[in-house]
């Protein structure tokens, strides 16, 4: 079927969002197509100011609307501890289960030679001039099970070493090849509480 213009376009851009093809974005371009003109208006209205008012963290690099963002700056979170996660998503998972009270790094990526990917191209300096600044005594990799996971950790665990910081890892509660974000609480708390020096 050929659409017109406008709505072949609309559907074109919902196709450029993640695990959307083309019967999905088609969905979504009509049930956008039911709604009122005001509900359409408050949508877009949403998504600009989401846009334009979320940023990352100068501390930690998580998306927050302000900078430093809520958990770097809270007074009762322990310093002495990074949890150490590839994106803010991984982040929430982990502050969903309400077991870890520490300070987090966001490295916003894994390294992935295949994709081009590599140490320069993700947070890792800063992670080191955070505990070269501040006082931290142990980093915690929650990092996923995958190949590029394990690069990343080992990678990781070469430079923080010889800082004489005690580096663990999250137990592997978690199915090989899972993304965090998609684990429930549960699991994810106890990988938390099982983690282990490496």
């Amino acid at each position: 079927m050929i659409y017109p213009k406008e709505i072949a376009s609309l559907i074109e851009q919902f196709q450029k969002f993640p695990s959307v093809g083309p019967k999905s974005a088609q969905r979504m371009a009509f049930f956008l197509l039911k709604m009122s003109e005001s509900e359409v208006e408050n949508f877009a209205n949403i998504m600009v100011e989401a846009k334009k008012n979320t940023h990352t963290c100068e501390v930690c690099f998580n998306l927050s609307s302000t900078s430093p963002c809520e958990i770097c700056s809270s007074l009762s979170r322990d310093k002495s501890t990074i949890c150490v996660v590839s994106d803010s998503k991984d982040l929430i998972a982990i502050e969903k289960t309400n077991e870890y009270k520490g300070l987090y790094h966001v490295l916003q990526g894994l390294i992935s030679p295949i994709d081009g990917i590599g140490a320069d191209s993700i947070r890792i300096k800063e992670l080191l001039t955070r505990l070269t600044s501040e006082d931290v005594k142990e980093i915690i990799l929650a990092l996923s099970p995958s190949v590029e996971g394990e690069a990343t950790s080992l990678y990781l665990t070469k430079l923080i070493k010889p800082f004489g910081i005690k580096v663990s890892r999250i137990a592997f509660g978690l199915p090989v090849g899972a993304d965090l974000e998609y684990a429930d609480e549960i699991t994810i708390a106890k990988a938390i509480e099982g983690r282990h020096e490496i």
